[in-house]
């Protein structure tokens, strides 16, 4: 599966960032941040982490359960114990990846684009609720809800650079969906496309990561 602006075998089968959903566990509750100009340690401590438990990551060659995600086997620590957080930089962009939501802040977004960055937020909670919050320079420009988001309009009223990530995410039609109604992967998709993560988990694996617990 592809859509516009991801090439083959980056997409998993229900149209979701295959290294997200390689990360996740089953049902996730979880949250992608990027920011463009920031270093991964700097973007983990804007939202919370504590400097001395930042910590370099090889990621196992696998999931122990399906209630484990790939960075908190990493560390070890058991599910429902603490969120983790993983974070990684390819090009101009550091990723965060937090495993279970506990991120889930407006003014996070905020925080890590300061200083005249530019940061993007995609939620996508167990409830299959999706959105995605963009900034620019400690403010918010744009807020998208996925249940909102009215694909027969187009996107022609975001940032320009907004707007072509999600015409790069591109839609996937299934049969939960109504023609032309968004599904639920859109956000964490056009995430991606604004900081060129259409990746695979290997991709990822041969970046620099670091891993922290958070809380």
């Amino acid at each position: 599966m592809s859509t516009p602006g991801f090439p083959p075998n980056t997409l998993d089968s229900e149209g979701a960032p295959i290294w997200i959903s390689d990360l996740a566990v089953d049902d996730p509750n979880h949250i992608l941040h990027v920011v463009r100009g920031m270093d991964p340690a700097e973007a983990l401590e804007a939202l919370g982490a504590k400097p001395g438990l930042i910590r370099s990551c090889e990621l196992p060659d696998g999931r122990p359960d399906e209630r484990t995600s790939l960075p908190r086997a990493a560390l070890g620590i058991e599910p429902g114990t603490s969120a983790v957080l993983l974070a990684g930089r390819v090009g101009e962009w550091t990723f965060v990846y937090d495993d279970s939501g506990s991120t889930y802040d407006d003014a996070a977004t905020e925080a890590l684009s300061a200083d005249g960055r530019t940061a993007a937020t995609s939620i996508y909670t167990i409830n299959a609720d999706a959105s995605l919050t963009y900034a620019v320079d400690g403010e918010q420009v744009e807020w998208v809800n996925v249940d909102d988001l009215d694909l027969d309009e187009g996107f022609a009223g975001m940032p320009a650079e907004l707007r072509a990530a999600f015409e790069a995410a591109g839609n996937v039609e299934t049969e939960d969906f109504e023609p032309g109604e968004a599904d639920g992967d859109i956000t964490m998709r056009a995430a991606c496309a604004l900081a060129g993560l259409a990746l695979t988990l290997d991709d990822v694996r041969r970046v620099p990561l670091l891993v922290v617990p958070l809380g």
